[in-house]
């Protein structure tokens, strides 16, 4: 039999601000939880108030990691110092590798009042780290749907499912998995991933029960994110409200990670380059 994948440990997140005073949740990268390799950060963004998130985020740089963001509700304009301007609308992503170093903004537009979604941080193998900057932007409509037994709803987002749906993203270098999943109420849900891949479920609508070891429940609330033990099968069932969730796995890197606010690289000499290089106007 597949080893079971099982929730080792949970967390809530924190409250947060970035950019312009932008409010939201910080998953990854918290004091509690500072990364998970290969993701640095997980970053939910939630609000109907216009005031907390239309001050955006002005242009910053970044090197040596991808930037992942996935919209909900709402819409995001980035526009970067190479010319490339676009806009995120609901359901819609975009996975950029920042490679080498890139200036970008990322400006809410108001619709109805609400902004929803989330930013993820992807870590980029030493070799790669300067590496052309890239996008892989794909609308709503580009990403498959995929529906399952007793009206399971799940987008593939990036990888491959267990049932063979593809999604547009692809990024052999961590091989990452990124399925948001609507469950109706009282509806179990199966996936299996690559053994040793880094795996975990961030809940945002609804409860979740989780399997363990020894087909145990593990109850996970919504704004609760759950990581998941090495293994191959895993298997969820949401609660008498139904649930949605992201599950997101992929190859961990196993290197040294030193930050330096919005570069990520091996060593602290190459994040002090990377600040030098930005100063001097090489990006």
């Amino acid at each position: 039999m597949p080893e079971i994948r099982e929730i080792v440990t949970t967390t809530p997140g924190m409250p947060a601000t970035d950019g312009a005073g932008v409010r939201m949740t910080r998953i990854i990268g918290s004091p509690q939880l500072d990364m998970l390799d290969p993701f640095l950060l997980l970053d939910c963004f939630e609000s109907d108030r216009p005031e907390d998130y239309i001050g955006g985020f002005p242009s910053h740089p970044h090197r040596g990691f991808e930037t992942v963001t996935y919209l909900l509700a709402g819409r995001m304009r980035h526009k970067d110092n190479a010319g490339n301007e676009g806009v995120i609308e609901p359901g819609g992503v975009q996975w950029m590798t920042a490679g080498r170093g890139i200036v970008h903004s990322e400006m809410p537009e108001q619709e109805d009042g609400l902004l929803a979604g989330f930013q993820l941080w992807v870590n980029l193998p030493a070799a790669h780290k300067m590496d052309a900057p890239a996008y892989q932007e794909h609308p709503a409509n580009a990403i498959p749907t995929e529906s399952r037994a007793q009206g399971a709803v799940v987008r593939v987002i990036a990888g491959q499912t267990s049932t063979g749906t593809l999604g547009p993203i692809v990024q052999p270098l961590t091989d990452p998995l990124y399925l948001d999943v609507e469950l109706p109420p009282g509806t179990g849900f199966q996936e299996t991933l690559p053994h040793d891949h880094t795996a975990f479920v961030y809940v945002f609508r609804g409860t979740l029960d989780a399997e363990d070891a020894n087909a145990n429940p593990v109850r996970l609330h919504a704004g609760e994110l759950g990581i998941l033990s090495h293994g191959e099968r895993l298997t969820l069932r949401s609660a008498a409200a139904g649930a949605r969730f992201l599950l997101i796995a992929g190859r961990p890197l196993n290197k040294p990670v030193a930050r330096g606010g919005p570069f990520v690289m091996n060593t602290r000499a190459e994040v002090r380059q990377a600040f030098a290089d930005y100063e001097a106007g090489d990006f």
